[in-house]
This record gives structure tokens, sequence and C-alpha cells, in this order.
């Protein structure tokens, strides 16, 4: 019988602790974020499970990308309430280093045309968007709406931050497909790998509860 993956915690260290250490590990986490969501985008085989949802939301509601994404973030945020999770540095940093990487990285990135490259791309993509959730969410600045939600409900449920992660992905995903996003083969990947992805690497690349020296 395996064991169960032991629970991270991320509730013990002091937020004062190596600060430095910190903020590089959440802006790399982030840029790496931003950089992944592009190269899933040029990968062209499928969007994100909430990129799913947005886009369903904006054809539904016939309102811009941009709105929806804004104000499924915001209402996100209201769920933090009974979670008991406080923004952060982080928490902003997510909304303005992500958006300025993933256009930084739309523009490096030319358009696919071979599908192997398309398939490597997405493969990466979602490789390093599990690395850069543990990363940036492991610096301990705070996550961003959608991450605070997943550490949250790992907190007060006592599951598995693999469980907790594909339980959301998983719904969303279905939620947005019902009201017209588009879904591929990169969408149901993600979906079901950001999971364990995020759960492997955080024990790796968050920073450690415990003090050095």
């Amino acid at each position: 019988m395996t064991k169960e993956a032991p629970r991270v915690d991320l509730t013990t260290l002091p937020v004062r602790d190596r600060p430095a250490s910190r903020l590089v590990r959440l802006l790399a986490g982030l840029v790496l974020y931003g950089t992944s969501m592009a190269m899933m985008v040029r990968s062209g085989l499928g969007l994100a499970p909430w990129d799913v949802l947005h886009e369903g939301l904006a054809e539904s509601a016939g309102t811009g990308f941009g709105v929806v994404t804004a104000l499924t973030g915001a209402i996100v945020l209201l769920l933090w309430v009974p979670l008991r999770q406080r923004p952060g540095l982080g928490t902003v940093a997510n909304v303005v280093v992500v958006a300025l990487s993933v256009d930084a990285a739309l523009r490096l990135l030319p358009a696919v045309e071979s599908p192997l490259v398309g398939v490597l791309l997405l493969v990466g993509g979602v490789l390093c968007n599990g690395v850069a959730t543990a990363t940036y969410v492991g610096s301990r600045f705070g996550p961003g709406p959608r991450d605070g939600l997943m550490t949250g409900l790992h907190d007060r449920t006592g599951l598995s931050l693999r469980a907790v992660r594909t339980g959301i992905e998983v719904a969303v995903l279905v939620t947005g497909w019902l009201l017209g996003g588009t879904v591929g083969v990169g969408t149901a990947c993600y979906a079901l790998a950001i999971g364990p992805l995020v759960q492997l690497a955080m024990p790796v690349v968050a920073v450690s509860t415990a003090r050095a020296g």
C-alpha cells in the first residue's frame, strides 16, 4: 500500500524571514507562469480550464474576455472570506507581472505551423505552469486569486493540493464548456496534470519553513 503524500505546510513560515529570496521566487514564478500561458496559447491545442470558463462567460454575456477575467477574479477573491485567506503582495503582483510576461512571451514565440512543435509547446507549458504555481505560491507573499482558493480549500478540508487543484480545474472546465468555451486536448492535459505537478513541485521550490542556522 502506497503512503499518501504529506500535506505541505504553507502557514508556519514567518512573513519577515528571507524576504529577498522569497521576492526572487515570487517574480520568477509569476514570469514563468505568464510564459507557460503563452506557450499553451501558441500550441493551439486548447485553453486552460479557467480560460475556457472566461471565454464561455464572455460569449454568453456578450462582453470582452478581459472584463470577464477581471470580474471572475473579483468573485473568486470574495470566496477567500469564508476560507480566511488574506491577499498579499503576491496577489497584486499576480495580476501585473503575469499580464506583462504573457504579452512579452507571445511576442517572442512565433505562430506554430508544425504539429510536433505544438505538442512540445503544450507539454512544456503545462509542466512550466505547475512549477510556476508552486514557486510563487511557495514564496509566501500571497497567492493569486485562483490559487488562493486552492490553498484555502487545502487548509480547510485537509485534502491534498493535488486533489483540491484537480477538482477545481475539472469543475471550471465543465462549466466553461457548457457555456460554449473552447476545449481541446491541451485543456484535458492541463486539468488532469496540474494538480499532481503542483503537489510534486511544492516541496522542492517553496521556501523552507525551517529557519537557517
